[in-house]
């Protein structure tokens, strides 16, 4: 005798309506911060911010940090206040935020900016997701997700392609369309989207904040621990804003920790108040899992704020170039566009902007004109540059010209696309492959494909350029090992996790996200800088994100083997004790 299985239910319009809006504010996201670190660190004279690599990597590593960790705050006010509402407020935010980004010219104004995007997106995320999960049941919720899934990844290769399109015509009207991305959410969310939320809100009280600290401190710890951690973080990002010197900062977190260390041996055993009691950690199993998975984010994130650097500075993309006009030679106009009149200026700029009888001096100036997608060889620059001063606007016009012909680059924000497009083709047969194997054994191996994705971008001697096919081939790698290892990661926590305790955990396993994106960004902006820009090593960069991948693949073995009963006997115990009660 045979039992059919149930048939799957046919998705609800609010399904339809959460991927429609998650494709629009995909597309402003990936838009605007797969080109991020070119336009933060591009000349004023070109358009961008002219910031430091160290500016850059604090925001960049500051602003996903948030994204990741608001969710737990503003999921919780979703359930209070309804997800409609919310979703008007994440677009009000958004939408002039994105808009001002491309209008201010301080470091200060751009900041805030960009924190507002923060907000937006940290209002958004949970909520979105939260109506798909509502939108779905138990026989349509895998492929709801798959969908949704794929949706984000849509929105992630669209959304760079029409970024590198608009910024043809300017960097503002990156900013524009991003803006207006968001803008066309408001159609969605107020005419056809019905909040989930709002019929359980009649019959069930939200939950009240003093349950989400408890269910907080019995994940990450009490407020004590949170007091110790979080000072440190910034003030280990700080000195990227120039705000604080790094000793400054090193000797403030020694002191933060020596204080906390007295504050903890003096405290009661019980104290009366959260700032009297001792230090305590939550689920010590888990917590561990999440800073070793932090290794992972610092390392992924790299693909997104240091690559489409390292395309623009060291990879002759030439060759792909060549491709894309062999397909036809429109594609290859615009996937390699250049503005010469730029380039013009930037040129003039140069003859008076080095002393040319210094070395280095030349490597500034190739670094200088890589910002204008060409890549010219230094020595080519070495036969001009010194002799630039004698030539008329109308020579250096015509140079330019030459230059953009004989040296245009494939777009880098073209090239990252590949990730995204990779997934959106691959996810779901990777998946299935992958569903053979133990969830564990994935994720390492996944870390391990970054690492040997990296590796291969490391593989060059010093200065040395990396061909174009040879930095897509590096991003296939990583594109697989991100589709092996991201999905399994919550996929580990709910098999290992008491059913009802499994989304709480699942959302904190986000935590891990969240800080590995705010070193990711330190590490960005100090590294590239220090190998990349002043020693002309890049390959060292990599070679350091690849020994931090394998020391994670190496600590999640290690996990695995000593500590993954551990954290299942924590929850069952923690559950057998609540039956009990």
């Amino acid at each position: 005798m045979t039992t059919d299985k149930p048939s799957r239910s046919p998705f609800g319009s609010s399904f339809y309506i959460a991927n429609i809006m998650e494709i629009f504010e995909r597309l402003a996201w990936y838009g605007f911060f797969t080109v991020s670190s070119l336009y933060m660190t591009s000349p004023i004279l070109q358009g961008g911010m002219g910031f430091s690599d160290e500016q850059r990597g604090f925001l960049q590593g500051l602003v996903p940090f948030c994204i990741y960790l608001l969710p737990a705050l503003t999921g919780a006010l979703g359930d209070r206040y309804g997800y409609k509402k919310m979703l008007l407020l994440a677009f009000a935010m958004m939408t002039p935020c994105y808009y001002l980004l491309g209008q201010v010219s301080s470091y200060s104004a751009f900041f805030l900016a960009f924190m507002g995007v923060a907000i937006g997106a940290g209002i958004f995320k949970p909520l979105i997701t939260g109506t798909v999960t509502h939108a779905t049941n138990d026989s349509n919720r895998s492929l709801g997700f798959g969908v949704f899934y794929m949706m984000v990844n849509v929105g992630g290769f669209l959304g760079p392609v029409i970024a590198g399109i608009m910024r043809d015509t300017s960097w503002d009207m990156v900013f524009i369309m991003a803006a207006v991305w968001i803008a066309i959410n408001f159609i969605p969310v107020t005419l056809f989207y019905r909040d989930p939320t709002a019929e359980i809100r009649k019959n069930t009280p939200a939950k009240p904040l003093k349950d989400i600290l408890i269910e907080m401190r019995e994940v990450l710890g009490n407020g004590r621990f949170a007091l110790l951690v979080f000072p440190i973080l910034i003030a280990f990002m700080l000195p990227g804003t120039k705000l604080i010197s790094e000793s400054f900062a090193y000797g403030f977190i020694a002191s933060w920790l020596g204080l906390n260390l007295v504050w903890h041996i003096l405290a009661p055993k019980a104290g009366t108040h959260w700032y009297s009691s001792k230090i305590k950690m939550g689920n010590k199993p888990f917590l561990l899992l999440i800073l070793i998975l932090s290794g992972f984010w610092l390392v992924y994130m790299q693909i997104f704020i240091t690559l489409p650097l390292f395309i623009r500075d060291y990879v002759d993309s030439s060759d792909l170039v060549m491709f894309a006009n062999s397909i036809h030679a429109g594609f290859g106009e615009a996937a390699s566009f250049v503005n010469v009149p730029q380039l013009t200026t930037a040129i003039t700029a140069l003859a008076s902007q080095f002393d040319y009888s210094q070395e280095n001096s030349f490597h500034k100036a190739y670094l200088e004109l890589t910002n204008y997608n060409v890549r010219i060889p230094k020595e080519v620059l070495q036969a001009h540059l010194p002799s630039l001063s004698a030539l008329s606007q109308a020579e250096i016009s015509t140079l330019a010209t030459q230059w953009a012909n004989d040296y245009r680059q494939f777009k880098p924000e073209y090239i990252a696309a590949v990730n995204f497009g990779s997934i959106v083709l691959l996810q779901v047969l990777v998946s299935a492959l992958s569903a053979r194997f133990k969830t564990f054994y994935v994720i390492i191996s996944g870390a391990l494909m970054i690492a040997s994705s990296y590796l291969l971008l490391a593989n060059s001697e010093a200065g040395a350029i990396v061909s174009g096919a040879l930095a897509v081939a590096a991003l296939l790698i990583f594109s697989l090992g991100e589709m092996m290892a991201s999905p399994k990661q919550q996929e580990y926590v709910a098999s290992v996790m008491p059913k009802d305790k499994a989304a709480m955990y699942q959302g904190y396993l986000y935590t891990a996200s969240a800080i590995g994106f705010l070193f990711a960004g330190k590490l960005s902006g100090w590294g590239y800088n220090k190998w990349a820009v002043e020693a002309n090593e890049p390959a060292n960069f990599w070679l350091l994100c690849a020994a931090i991948a394998f020391i994670t693949a190496l600590a999640l073995w290690l996990f695995n083997s000593f500590a993954a009963e551990k954290l299942e006997q924590s929850q069952h115990s923690s559950k057998l004790v609540n039956n009990l009660a």
